[in-house]
């Protein structure tokens, strides 16, 4: 009997068991299948449990909106509010002819700014020659550089089908090339031209157009970040706001780039809080263009001597090869460090805990560069900070692992065998022979600078690198979208490793077209560097003067560094000042209020940018609604009399940070100072 109790128990405790296994895998079964069939899929699930790593402090939780001290610090440029986008054809413009000259295929060399750039330009040069254009090869996005085959070139940073359809009536685009010419580009028998950097409309239509015609193909190779000069005479204007439409229409992120950077903008705008946009600039290459190498120090000064040298030999670099760089910095030539912008920021009246999101792929000296930021900003983000590993390896495809995780012991040295003969020779003691040459093992270079003392010669990049830079170009897309839209925008350095206008000054570029009196602070350096100098020994506990004069510099600089740019940085990049081409002057319909009581505080802005263009009437319609509000917030700046607060204070309540001391501004920092900006 009791044997018979036993196997009972036995054969109901496996039943149970074998219940539960079906249960489980019949949960599990319905989980994953109602997961697969919602609206937002696994991926939303995954996103919603997601752990980051950014906690946001504030000091007060209730954010007022409604005060002089918020309009001062976040709202809009009042002069530049008139300015709005229109890069519609405002004259004759047809469709493309149905009859082509031939195919143009682009192969595209240089990072996110010149990528951009680039594409531009090349969308132009097809419509001035009434070519089909194919869509363009980006080189360090193609499958060779070990990225994942998922993507292929230009798909892997943007979206072909939206490029395609926005300028449907602009040029004819294509996918690829046929499948005769196909063969004709791998055995390279298609003429093939490496532009020159910012080319003039006649080159193409008297060397590239009559070589189209005879081959019904040319390629065009472009590595300078542009190949089509920035200003095109007045009768081709129309392509200057073509270029506007490619760049601010056509050009889309790919679908899960552009998702990750609505989620990432999503969640640094969760706290309901305004947050600023700071790009360093602070590339390797910039800082050895301009020789700013002494900034730094240790191996960081010898990587950027060892870059200027290489650029030298190259003939990028036509100065000397060694430069004063505090002579440099002090001339406005060097970027501002992220202490010093740190410090305008504070100064201008931003508390400690502000949202500040950092920008850049790259910070060259690393995270000791952005202590100091840190250290005054309590809520400094980045890419990395508002999202997971996994939603970045999502974007990136899947790649094949490059990375060889498996431990191996260092390689075995063999000694050299001692020859017979000095074993064999007289007494001792007589000289060693000289030591065997030391060896070099792969893990001693390796690294990114560990090659510096071996050649003077930059080191060939491996295909972990290669990947890392197509890696860079999603990163900086999304950097990208969180600049535009951010509230507050500040560049540290405006220029790249060649000279040219660099990722900001397409950020301000954009926001230029997109929202003109969006907040853009471009300090002039040889003045903010001249203001630090003559504050050095007290720039944590500065005086009143010492505050008023940073604050009216940021605040003539919201209009200074926009016309500045029209002059400087346009020439070189359309891009990075699209004004007066594509934008357009929007008044109020009763010419009443504001503007037609200070016509004289305008008209310098119009003058300097040349916007003389009326907005269409649709617009002006828009106005109507918005002007009653807008008169009471116009009175309010007028009435902005002080902003007290602590300049320098940690997050430990009343206590001051190195001492400092509380500084409050006693005089009236009024509005009448932006309108007094470009007088």
């Amino acid at each position: 009997m009791k044997g018979e109790g036993k196997m009972v128990m036995k054969s109901k405790l496996k039943w149970v068991g074998l219940v539960g296994l079906v249960l489980s895998a019949f949960s599990l079964f319905v989980h994953f299948l109602l997961a697969r069939f919602t609206e937002e899929g696994i991926a939303e699930y995954q996103s919603s449990v997601t752990i980051f790593s950014w906690r946001p402090v504030f000091e007060n939780p209730d954010f007022a909106k409604n005060n002089p001290l918020y309009r001062r610090l976040w709202g809009p440029v009042r002069r530049l509010e008139s300015l709005h986008p229109d890069a519609n054809p405002r004259g004759y413009y047809p469709d493309p002819r149905s009859e082509s000259s031939g195919y143009v295929f682009v192969r595209i060399q240089g990072g996110f700014h010149e990528i951009r750039n680039s594409i531009c330009d090349v969308v132009v040069i097809s419509r001035l020659l009434n070519a089909t254009l194919v869509i363009p090869e980006i080189q360090s996005t193609t499958s060779s550089k070990g990225i994942s085959s998922q993507f292929k070139s230009f798909a892997y940073l943007y979206n072909e089908d939206q490029f395609m359809a926005a300028l449907v009536k602009d040029v004819k685009v294509v996918k690829t090339l046929p499948q005769n010419l196909k063969g004709a580009r791998r055995q390279k028998k298609i003429p093939s031209f490496k532009v020159p950097n910012s080319a003039s409309p006649y080159f193409y239509l008297h060397h590239v157009l009559p070589v189209l015609n005879r081959h019904a193909v040319v390629e065009l190779v472009v590595s300078n970040g542009g190949c089509l000069q920035a200003i095109l005479p007045p009768n081709l204007e129309e392509y200057q706001r073509l270029r506007c439409r490619v760049a601010f229409h056509a050009l889309r992120f790919r679908q899960e780039v552009q998702e990750l950077a609505t989620k990432m903008l999503n969640r640094l705008r969760a706290p309901g809080r305004p947050f600023i946009a700071f790009d360093p600039g602070m590339t390797r290459d910039a800082l050895a263009y301009h020789g700013c190498a002494e900034l730094f120090q240790d191996v960081h000064t010898e990587l950027i001597q060892h870059k200027r040298a290489w650029m030298k030999k190259r003939g990028i670099v036509k100065g000397k090869l060694s430069v004063n760089s505090a002579k440099q910095r002090l001339n406005g030539s060097c970027p501002l460090m992220p202490e010093e912008v740190g410090i305008l920021l504070r100064a201008y009246g931003y508390s400690w805990d502000t949202i500040l999101y950092v920008s850049g792929g790259e910070v060259f000296g690393g995270q000791r560069t952005l202590t100091p930021l840190h250290a005054m900003f309590e809520n400094v983000v980045d890419r990395t900070s508002l999202s997971a590993a996994w939603e970045l390896s999502r974007i990136y495809g899947r790649e094949v692992n490059l990375v060889d995780t498996k431990l191996r012991a260092p390689p075995y040295v063999v000694r050299e065998k001692k020859l017979e003969a000095w074993k064999n020779a007289g007494p001792r003691p007589r000289p060693l022979p000289p030591p065997p040459p030391r060896l070099k093992y792969p893990y001693n270079i390796e690294g990114w600078w560990g090659w510096v003392a071996e050649s003077d010669n930059e080191p060939e990049s491996t295909v972990m690198e290669l990947r890392t830079n197509a890696h860079k170009l999603l990163w900086e897309a999304i950097d990208y979208v969180i600049c535009v839209e951010a509230d507050v925008f500040i560049p540290g350095f405006d220029r790249d490793g060649k000279g040219r206008p660099n990722f900001a000054s397409l950020v301000m570029g954009h926001r230029l077209y997109q929202s003109a009196a969006s907040k853009i602070f471009q300090p002039n350096r040889k003045e903010v560097v001249k203001l630090l100098e003559e504050n050095r020994e007290h720039l944590y506990q500065a005086n009143h003067t010492w505050l008023t004069s940073i604050r009216r510099h940021l605040r003539r600089s919201l209009i200074d560094g926009v016309m500045q740019a029209s002059t400087k940085s346009k020439r070189l990049s359309f891009l990075s000042h699209p004004a007066p081409e594509c934008s357009c002057l929007r008044y109020d319909l009763t010419q009443g209020s504001l503007h037609a009581s200070s016509p004289s505080t305008q008209a310098p802005v119009e003058a300097v940018l040349g916007v003389m263009h009326r907005c269409p009437k649709w617009m002006d319609s828009e106005i109507k609604t918005k002007w009653k509000d807008k008169e009471i917030e116009e009175d309010l700046d007028e009435d902005v009399s002080s902003s007290s607060g602590l300049f320098f204070r940690n997050s430990g309540g009343n206590q001051e940070s190195g001492g400092g001391e509380l500084i409050k501004e006693d005089s009236q920092l009024d509005d009448q100072e932006e309108l007094e900006a470009a007088d």
